[in-house]
């Protein structure tokens, strides 16, 4: 019967660190930590492609949280922008409806 074991998040993201960041070959990570070399291969080719393997129902790749990000900065540059408009009209016309301000 074949035995499998799960492993922590933390210990998937310190693993792949490991290889990319640090520059470790995969074995001498996989050795370093003792998983096998074949499941740290895997958890790194999905770290470069942007998925995980298991991902947490719900969760997110980085590309996908960088083009939301990307949309919602620009959304808010949008909304701020037709505030200032908002302001500055509200402005003129409070000053037009004062009657010593008139002509």
């Amino acid at each position: 019967m074949k035995r499998t074991r799960t492993y922590t998040p933390e210990l998937r993201e310190e693993a792949v660190k490991l290889v990319l960041a640090q520059g470790l070959t995969l074995e001498d990570a996989a050795t370093r930590i003792a998983i096998p070399k074949g499941t740290l291969a895997n958890w790194v080719s999905a770290a470069k492609s942007g998925t995980t393997p298991s991902a947490a129902p719900g969760s997110r790749t980085v590309p996908e949280l960088e083009a939301e990000n990307a949309k919602l900065r620009k959304e808010l540059a949008e909304a701020r922008m037709e505030r200032d408009i908002i302001k500055k009209a509200a402005a003129y016309f409070a000053r037009e409806s004062l009657p010593s301000t008139r002509s």
